[in-house]
């Protein structure tokens, strides 16, 4: 039997220390492994919680947009919204009654002065007519035969055939014979008007706007107790007069013979000039306004009677608020007008203002502030000093609008203010 001995070669106790050795080593490289992963993993709570604490940081500024303060190099316009009317509008009524016999106008169509526009039949009128002819001839032979009769009396009276009494009474009767011819006179007269009536013509140079009737329409000029009926409408629209209601603030600065102009939604970079031709003088007790009238010539018809338009008045009070801001800017706080502005830190800083003039989507200020301020739109009434903000800019076409250089309310640069604000 053979019987295994171990080797005598190999040095006595080395191959279980090697194995000890290696045991350890793969504890130690487990353990550093296990401390990296762990440290990596330290590290990385850490630097999530350091983005966190970034990014909520960052939330938490507020996201503004800016404007600087704007001075214009040329007067502001006043803005106001004024009421289109014709030169001449005049609703055309019938003065008797009847049937319409025939039309020759349209909407639309450009009349003369005196043209015809419609006959009415009036049977009704020709009749009576006929009839008051018949009672003037009677009466014509009634005066006739009593005048001969007063006169021979009168003649006998110088010879005493007849006495004065019935002689005054021939002369009397006479006289109401002449009164009764008269009235008959006057009667034929009146219906010869009204039957000069029949013909509607054009009061003056003009467009019909409107045809209420039509062939067989009856008529009824209101003598039976009933409404008149419009026939037609005719306006005068060569020239045209818009009203404006001017605010009290601004009624001093309006005056007659003064230039101003037109704009129309639907065309707006188009000017239509127009002179102030007169001003009611006084301002109305409930709405605080005074009424202007401001004329334009429309000879070319590029204007429509009863148009909404923008009347543009230029001011000359510029130098008394040389400063505007957007009327979105301000703060109404119980001790004043505020604006807020954003300071080098990136901090808001509330500074009182004081108002002028209000141009509309524009307003002066008068007083508090240098022009090189940071202001911030569509701040939030929540707003307080020192806040940290974070400027945006407003994307294409809003900075133009916020620090452009026109003074001009109601402009493009204006709106597209708002414009940017609503897309930000």
């Amino acid at each position: 039997m053979e019987v295994n001995r171990p080797d005598e070669s190999a040095p006595h106790g080395e191959g279980p220390r090697s194995s000890s050795k290696r045991s350890r080593w793969i504890v130690i490289a487990a353990a550093i492994v296990v401390l990296a992963l762990a440290a990596q993993g330290i590290w990385s709570r850490h630097d999530a919680q350091a983005a966190l604490e970034r990014d909520a940081q960052h939330s938490a500024q507020l996201s503004v947009e800016v404007v600087k303060p704007q001075k214009s190099a040329a007067a502001l316009d006043l803005v106001l919204p004024g009421n289109v009317q014709a030169f001449l509008d005049t609703p055309i009524y019938a003065r008797t009654n009847g049937y319409v016999k025939k039309w020759y106008a349209d909407i639309g169509a450009r009349v003369k002065a005196g043209q015809l526009l419609a006959e009415i039949d009036t049977p009704e009128v020709d009749d009576q007519l006929k009839a008051a002819n018949a009672d003037l001839a009677n009466a014509q032979a009634t005066y006739t035969l009593a005048k001969s009769t007063a006169d021979r009396w009168s003649e006998m009276l110088r010879s005493n055939s007849v006495s004065k009494q019935e002689t005054d009474e021939k002369v009397g009767d006479m006289l109401a014979k002449k009164g009764t011819l008269d009235a008959a006179r006057f009667n034929v007269a009146r219906l010869e008007k009204m039957q000069s009536f029949q013909k509607v013509y054009a009061p003056f140079d003009g467009i019909v706007t409107a045809r209420n009737v039509d062939v067989g329409a009856l008529i009824d000029a209101g003598s039976s107790g009933g409404p008149a009926k419009e026939l037609f409408h005719v306006a005068q629209a060569d020239r045209l007069r818009v009203y404006v209601n001017v605010p009290q603030a601004y009624a001093q600065e309006v005056k007659a013979q003064q230039s101003a102009f037109l704009t129309l939604t639907e065309t707006p970079a188009k000017h239509y000039p127009g002179t102030v031709a007169r001003t009611s003088g006084a301002v109305d007790q409930q709405q605080r306004t005074m009424l202007v009238e401001v004329d334009v010539d429309n000879r070319n018809g590029d204007l429509l009677p009863g148009a909404y338009a923008q009347v543009h008045f230029a001011l000359k009070s510029q130098a008394a608020a040389p400063y505007t801001l957007p009327g979105n800017a301000f703060l109404f706080r119980p001790d004043g007008v505020k604006v807020a502005t954003v300071d080098a830190q990136q901090r808001v800083k509330l500074v009182k203002v004081a108002l002028g003039t209000d141009y509309g989507t524009r307003v002066a200020i008068a007083s508090g502030l240098t022009g090189d301020e940071q202001v911030i739109l569509n701040p939030q009434d929540s707003i307080v000093d020192g806040a940290a903000v974070r400027i945006v800019h407003p994307k294409a076409g809003g900075a133009a609008g916020a620090s452009g250089a026109s003074g001009t309310t109601g402009s493009a640069p204006a709106q597209s203010e708002q414009t940017a604000k609503a897309q930000e």
